[in-house]
């Protein structure tokens, strides 16, 4: 049997008070796309009450700490974080960053242990227009294209997606590739392909920014063709 993972990496901006000062010259920052994935969140809400069987998320900003990169990754801390002393490096990943990948880890372990095969959403935003660039995109599904189920499951969402509205661009490994130094990828290095298929959603942060009927509609559809390609 399949079961369900839903993640959100990237919910929220809370920098936890003992860390704060380090923040006082990056406020503004905070609020940005750089700070948290706008919108991530309510829609994580809403496809983790549509079902899911396990469900993780963070509130805390990317910029204390990137959940969504591995331990060598050079972006792993930010600009207002990466030249703190090595110590309280460590301190942060101890108590926010490791806690948090190991607490999905184990709960698909715990899921194949029992004969289940786990299918992960981790559910992101990303930015319109990057370094004065636009987007092409209204949402990605970021997979392995060498992995099977991986391949299949986003090949059936995207054309539910497009039947449910045709005026929604989705794309393919857009506008990241799923295969990039990414918590799924490293599930990926942990799971085989029968045990485990991890997707990454990336819907344009121009939906939560602009009308709010809008970005509801929006959501309505993943999360309703979502319950389908599962």
């Amino acid at each position: 049997m399949q079961k369900i993972l839903i993640t959100c990496e990237h919910g929220g901006r809370d920098i936890p008070a003992e860390y704060a000062s380090y923040f006082s010259d990056h406020e503004a920052l905070l609020a940005t796309h750089r700070g948290y994935d706008i919108g991530a969140l309510k829609l994580y809400e809403k496809l983790v009450s549509a079902g899911a069987d396990a469900a993780f998320f963070s509130e805390t900003s990317r910029l204390l700490v990137e959940l969504n990169r591995s331990k060598r990754h050079p972006n792993l801390f930010s600009i207002a974080t990466k030249n703190l002393p090595r110590e309280k490096q460590n301190a942060i990943l101890e108590y926010h960053y490791v806690p948090y990948r190991q607490a999905v880890e184990e709960a698909i372990s715990g899921f194949i242990e029992k004969d289940h095969s786990v299918l992960h959403l981790s559910v992101h935003s990303f930015t319109p227009v990057l370094n004065g660039v636009l987007r092409n995109a209204d949402i990605g599904l970021l997979y392995d294209p060498k992995r099977k189920r991986e391949n299949e499951f986003c090949a059936r969402w995207k054309k539910l997606l497009s039947e449910a509205n045709p005026n929604l661009k989705v794309r393919f490994n857009y506008p990241y590739r799923g295969t990039a130094d990414g918590f799924t990828t490293h599930l990926r290095r942990m799971f085989p392909d029968e045990q485990y298929a991890g997707i990454e959603l990336e819907v344009n942060q121009k939906f939560p920014l602009e009308e709010a009927e809008v970005w509801e509609n929006v959501q309505e559809t993943i999360v309703k063709t979502f319950q389908k390609a599962r």
